[in-house]
């Protein structure tokens, strides 16, 4: 009884990662900074709910493959510190300003 190997196959990629933050085209008419952080903050729910879609796919067994899996955990991980650096630079620039005496 032996199981056939199967060769190992390039996942397909799931989003284009050189697109980078894109702005909703509400915010990029208007200027509005609130808008450009409400859409980046959509992505990276969105990363996190692909990530955990792949490992839910990988854990029934329905063709999700290990390292399809991990990538997107991986991509969710990578959004989500970004995010989280972002917000810490929003957060010090806006203590900044605070701080300026007029």
């Amino acid at each position: 009884m032996s199981l056939p190997i199967a060769p190992i196959q390039i996942p397909a990629v799931t989003a284009d990662t050189s697109a980078g933050i894109q702005a909703p085209a509400a915010a990029a008419g208007s200027g509005e900074f609130r808008g450009l952080l409400e859409g980046a903050i959509q992505q990276v729910e969105q990363t996190g709910q692909v990530a955990t879609q792949a490992v839910q796919s990988f854990l029934s067994g329905e063709g999700q493959e290990l390292h399809g899996a991990i990538l997107a955990v991986q991509r969710a991980d990578l959004a989500f510190e970004l995010g989280l650096q972002v917000r810490n630079k929003v957060v010090s620039a806006y203590q900044e300003i605070m701080r300026i005496q007029m």
